[in-house]
């Protein structure tokens, strides 16, 4: 199995590899599996996809959550792997850890992962553990906040992304204002900020709605 034939199996459902590694026993991934693959959405056209599946139609909640463990499930079944997702704990996995682990997302400047494709609206689905080692091509070579001006920093209007962390409460109070709806209604500033997102492909519709998540 290559790396190009997974792709071939994930475009038809608007999902991509974002990144992947081959873990050894301090990572928490399954025992016995040798490759595992971080997925997210293929932009542009991932949200006009996946909002007319039935998940998205049915009234019950969670619809992107259920059609990940649909979709994905599905998809490690027929490689005779695993699927792994970033919801349903406690426990939870290491997404995160895993992220990093890839070499195609790090830390930005305002502590969110940034990644070299998409940006800081990066946003990871699911996860294939795969029994086989699967060859994977070297990261890139350069972070790419080295390379940036850093708007990102000074995006957000009410500050809440500084030397002293995240400030949630800062920006819960901010979006429940009037002054907030910008933010609910297209995204996070910082993360429309980035260079890398402006380019990311996601629609508003679909930052919206991980902002409602986000903040009910």
């Amino acid at each position: 199995m290559t790396l190009e034939e997974i792709e071939a199996r994930l475009a038809p459902q608007w999902l991509s590899i974002f990144g992947g590694f081959h873990p050894g026993p301090k990572d928490g991934t399954p025992a016995g599996f040798d490759t595992l693959l971080m997925l997210g959405p293929r932009e542009p056209g991932f949200w006009a996809h996946v909002t007319a599946q039935p998940e998205f139609q049915d009234g019950q909640p969670d619809p992107l959550d259920r059609w990940s463990r649909r979709v994905i499930g599905r998809i490690a079944c027929d490689l005779g792997g695993k699927a792994l997702f970033p919801f349903g704990g406690p426990p939870h996995n290491p997404f995160i850890a895993w992220a990093l682990a890839t070499g195609r997302a790090w830390s930005s400047p305002v502590g969110l992962l940034v990644h070299d494709q998409a940006g800081l609206m990066v946003s990871y689905r699911g996860a294939l553990a795969l029994r086989e080692v699967i060859a994977l091509p070297p990261p890139p070579q350069q972070r790419p906040c080295t390379r940036c001006h850093r708007p990102c920093e000074s995006a957000c209007p009410v500050g809440a992304f500084g030397h002293a962390g995240y400030d949630v409460a800062a920006c819960h109070g901010h979006l429940a204002t009037p002054a907030g709806g910008d933010c609910m209604d297209m995204g996070c500033r910082a993360r429309r900020a980035c260079p890398i997102s402006q380019t990311s492909g996601r629609t508003a519709a679909q930052s919206a709605f991980h902002m409602r998540n986000f903040h009910p």
